[in-house]
């Protein structure tokens, strides 16, 4: 017999992996009581994803644990484009400290280990908990509740099913959704599915390496190499027709794989090995109501640009202010559709960007694949080239109810703004500890009064930079960087959302 819960409830999430610990992190810092609901019990401790860019690296920081995040990973020197005999044909290095987004552009870590400091995290905030072994057997809308939720749940214990009511529920549990299913929504096949090989491993014997990921572009075996914090390694190498895990999971089968990085029979201590789908998928609805879909739930990307966790996070970020804002009597309407209107473009971008990469780096034995990777490797020497390939997986949302249309083609509206380290007060931060958790307006002297008025309509925090007189709550003391931004959009005063994207800007 199931037993019901009273009350509109918290928010519920559904699924306590990254992208779902961190949306209840940010949710409970804007004042969202929410339970993540996840069936197994403690941290998953098989390696997972393995790469975070910095976008995503300041998004832990919003959640409360950037610092310990890069006290568990280590900065990836780039990316090499390989041969088959191991030459390098391309590199793309990483040389500076930290990227636009205030930490390292490229991250590499352990996903247990990550998991342990979300919910480390989580256990330190009142308005959030964990409920482990209960497992999510359906979503409804209660009679009489338009604006609710009923979730239906299962002990996976005793077997004793629960109905809780609740404010909305997010769907965060991966490619196999139970919140999927009942939304209604269907996985879009983007054309890429590919067979490989994962293996995680410890040496005792430092392996050769120089800090970043190896792509080794071999028709006859594509294969990635990178190292993880520690003494652990990954590979990853594609699977032929007929090949099975459980043949190449024998000891001396992985030896023959690995030996062009010097190992040999029982050298390594295997921590994972085994067979996975690389999918390109896409859910063709991610809402219904106040139910949504965010990470592995609505999109799946093949891992060659490292953005699969990233993208989840980005979910988690854009979502959690605006379901904040419908909780406090915001217009549903206009926050949540904005919610896959804005987010669902830029992940499909990214897909499609991991489909062309892994295309053009491992794709294909005839004639056209073997030229095609020579080629891509001189393309992506050319800066210019380099920088429009990374300019297509950048953030960038088109305009709507959130986003004004941009004014020009170098107008800052729908992108992220940058997270320098700043000087307030005499002391130094980085920016977005300095704005708030709300709107915030970036605003020189020369910033109309039409715009400072509507910054204080939204409620929003305003930071003086550069010369002119005082027009802000805070004076930025050091802001070099974010004047010459503002000078780059040609604009002399940018409106933020709480996510830090641009919602306006002003002309100089």
């Amino acid at each position: 017999m199931e037993q019901e819960q009273p009350g509109a409830g918290p928010v519920l999430i559904v699924g306590a992996g990254p992208t779902g610990l961190t949306a209840a992190l940010l949710l409970a810092r804007l004042g969202v009581a929410c339970t993540v609901l996840e069936r197994r019990a403690g941290i998953h401790p098989l390696p997972r994803a393995v790469h975070l860019d910095d976008e995503g690296a300041r998004i832990l920081q919003r959640a409360g644990i950037g610092d310990a995040f890069a006290g568990i990973s280590i900065p990836a020197a780039g990316l090499r484009l390989l041969d088959a005999r191991l030459q390098p044909f391309a590199q793309f290095r990483h040389d500076r400290p930290a990227g636009v987004h205030g930490h390292p552009e490229s991250n590499l870590f352990h996903q247990p280990d990550l998991e342990r400091l979300l919910r480390e995290e989580l256990a330190r905030r009142p308005l959030a908990q964990l409920r482990e072994y209960t497992e999510v057997k359906d979503v409804s809308r209660p009679d009489g509740r338009p604006e609710g939720v009923l979730v239906h749940l299962t002990d996976a214990r005793t077997g004793v099913r629960e109905q809780l009511r609740a404010a909305a529920v997010l769907g965060c549990d991966g490619a196999g959704s139970t919140v999927r299913d009942a939304i209604g929504a269907r996985l879009r096949d983007l054309r890429f599915t590919e067979r490989w090989f994962v293996l995680d491993a410890r040496s005792d014997r430092p392996l050769p390496t120089w800090g970043g990921v190896d792509q080794i572009c071999d028709p006859r075996r594509a294969a990635t190499f990178l190292p993880l914090p520690g003494d652990r390694y990954r590979w990853e190498f594609r699977m032929r027709p007929g090949e099975t895990a459980e043949d190449m999971m024998r000891p001396e089968r992985i030896a023959t794989l690995t030996r062009r990085w010097g190992t040999r029979v029982g050298d390594l201590d295997v921590l994972r090995a085994g067979e996975y789908t690389f999918r390109a998928r896409i859910a063709d609805r991610w809402r219904r109501g106040r139910v949504l879909l965010l990470g592995d739930a609505a999109h799946l990307t093949p891992p060659f640009i490292g953005q699969g966790l990233g993208a989840g996070l980005r979910d988690a970020h854009n979502l959690a202010w605006k379901l904040a804002a419908v909780l406090e009597g915001g217009d549903e309407h206009t926050l949540l559709d904005s919610y896959q209107a804005e987010r669902g473009p830029h992940a499909e971008a990214v897909i499609h960007g991991a489909v062309l990469v892994g295309h053009a780096m491992t794709g294909g034995q005839d004639l056209a694949a073997a030229l095609r990777r020579p080629a891509a490797g001189v393309l992506l020497r050319i800066p210019g080239v380099r920088t429009a390939a990374q300019r297509g997986i950048a953030t960038r949302y088109g305009p709507g109810p959130l986003v004004e249309r941009r004014r020009h083609r170098r107008d800052l509206s729908g992108t992220p703004c940058p997270q320098p380290t700043v000087r307030v007060d005499g002391r130094q931060a980085r920016l977005d500890e300095v704005l708030g958790d709300g709107y915030a307006l970036l605003a020189t002297g020369s910033a109309p009064r039409s715009v400072l008025v509507r910054a204080r309509r939204l409620g929003a925090r305003t930071l003086h930079l550069g010369p002119g007189p005082h027009v802000g709550d805070v004076t930025i003391e050091e802001g070099e960087e974010l004047l010459a931004w503002l000078e780059h959009g040609r604009a002399s005063a940018a409106l933020l959302r709480p996510d830090r994207i641009v919602l306006a800007t002003t002309p100089r």
